[in-house]
């Protein structure tokens, strides 16, 4: 029998007044018995300039939680962050920069974590993300809610890798990713509790394994779309 959704806290408001229509709906998927996500808001609180709809959410696996936060959202822009990144002011600015910029894109920072012995691994990410357009969730996605549900949302048919094949869909549609030129920081916890080389191995191994097909995918999709 599958677990009963847990039902989100109510969003939480920030006392600044609303600038502007164009809302910002800030999802925060949650494992179960999720505790980080309580510096995260701290952040949003300090450093959001405008009213944004704070969402939280836990929905028995993440694509599942992600996809409830955004259904619950009443901004104009969905903003994915992880529980345990923590926000700067600096993130904020360039996040509002980048979307008044390229408003119709999928936005994502650069990544950063939160000890040393992991700069290997952010230059690493950030290298990937750059070169082959394969940014992470860690990394915090932004994107319109429409075309959030162009797209379909994250797919929950798959155990792990949600984001990955999110951003793949990006692809398939056409729908441009940028970097916001700014870095967000986020826990390395894993990595020290489950080993560093264990862990970066295997997460090398499955993001190449599940991007294979999904290159098939594309690559057929815009030779189909040259004759068509």
């Amino acid at each position: 029998m599958n677990p009963q959704p847990v039902k989100s806290p109510q969003p939480v408001k920030s006392p600044q007044p609303v600038k502007s229509p164009e809302q910002l709906s800030i999802i925060i998927p949650l494992a179960h018995d999720e505790t980080q996500h309580k510096q995260l808001l701290a952040d949003l609180q300090t450093y959001s300039q405008e009213q944004a709809e704070i969402i939280p959410c836990s929905n028995q696996s993440r694509a599942k939680s992600l996809n409830t936060g955004a259904a619950e959202a009443n901004g104009e822009w969905l903003w994915f962050v992880h529980a345990d990144s923590r926000i700067s002011a600096d993130n904020i600015q360039a996040l509002e920069q980048s979307l008044e910029k390229y408003p119709d894109a999928l936005h994502y920072f650069d990544l950063a974590f939160d000890r040393q012995f992991l700069r290997g691994n952010a230059l690493g990410a950030n290298l990937r993300s750059r070169l082959l357009g394969l940014p992470f969730g860690d990394q915090g996605f932004c994107i319109k809610k429409n075309l959030f549900n162009q797209l379909g949302g994250y797919c929950e048919d798959t155990a792990y890798g949600e984001d990955l094949l999110f951003v793949w869909q990006a692809h398939q549609a056409r729908i441009k990713l940028r970097r916001i030129p700014s870095t967000l920081l986020t826990s390395g916890r894993k990595y020290q509790q489950q080993g560093w080389l264990k862990l970066s191995l295997f997460y090398q191994w499955r993001w190449m394994r599940m991007s294979f097909p999904q290159l098939l995918k594309l690559i057929a999709m815009r030779i189909r779309a040259l004759y068509e």
